[in-house]
């Protein structure tokens, strides 16, 4: 006869008891935290949604200026600050925005700023991935006085300042000359026709011209929801940082 066989099942836990108490480490002996965890990764359908109203930290990559810019001209920035989402970098440094010149306006010989409108509408990323947006500048560093207002123009510094020191440097030197002529009387008619030169000057000149020097700094703001693919996202990449030169200051 063979001997029956009886099989038992032994919990885990006694078999842990069996294997002998579990002891600490020594004392000194380094503790192996668990790792924080990592950026959750997007899943090939992920939608990222960016908010009308987010700001764009962006530089401009090629000078724009009322003496020459026609509405249709393209303009190109490349953003030079992340924009983050749920701890993940959504839009990185390096990435190129392109749009275009709505419409542009040069200043007036009397009175009139220079002035023009861009929209921005293409947002490429470092790695192709291309989408649509609605996006115009709130602000700008040009190193001049250009003012932005909502709808994206831009417009540049008056000359009423210096049309009145033109006026008033020919007038004192027409007084001059007419003082040196012919004594009092002289003084006033150089003065008139010191005034009327200058007046002249300032009928024949422009005011200063609406300009953005290429490495002006702008904030451009979304206009509208921008939607994101989320497998196109590298969201660890935080992108290329690259120098930037600011114009220098321009006198107006």
């Amino acid at each position: 006869m063979f001997a029956a066989v009886l099989a038992v099942a032994i919990p885990p836990s006694l078999m842990a008891q069996s294997e002998g108490p579990q002891l600490p480490p020594p004392e000194g002996a380094a503790v192996q935290k668990p790792a924080p965890p990592a950026p959750r990764p997007a899943s090939s359908g992920e939608k990222i949604l960016v908010p009308a109203g987010t700001r764009l930290a962006v530089v401009l990559e090629n000078g724009i200026s009322t003496r020459s810019a026609k509405p249709g001209d393209s303009v190109y920035f490349r953003t030079s600050f992340p924009i983050t989402q749920n701890n993940r970098i959504i839009i990185p440094i390096g990435s190129y925005l392109k749009g275009e010149l709505v419409d542009s306006k040069r200043p007036g010989r009397v009175k009139g700023k220079g002035e023009f409108r861009l929209r921005l509408d293409t947002l490429i990323f470092p790695t192709g991935y291309t989408v649509d947006l609605n996006a115009v500048p709130r602000s700008a560093d040009s190193g001049g006085k250009e003012t932005t207002d909502s709808e994206g123009k831009v417009t540049g510094g008056g000359g009423k300042g210096k049309d009145v020191q033109t006026v008033a440097e020919t007038t004192a030197t027409g007084a001059g000359i007419g003082a040196i002529a012919g004594r009092g009387e002289g003084a006033g008619i150089g003065a008139g026709i010191g005034a009327a030169a200058g007046l002249a000057a300032v009928l024949l000149t422009r005011g200063p011209e609406a300009e953005l020097p290429r490495g002006s700094t702008l904030d451009l703001v979304l206009e509208r929801d921008l939607h994101l693919e989320g497998g196109q996202i590298q969201f660890t990449n935080l992108g290329q940082e690259q120098p930037i030169t600011p114009p220098p200051v321009r006198q107006q």
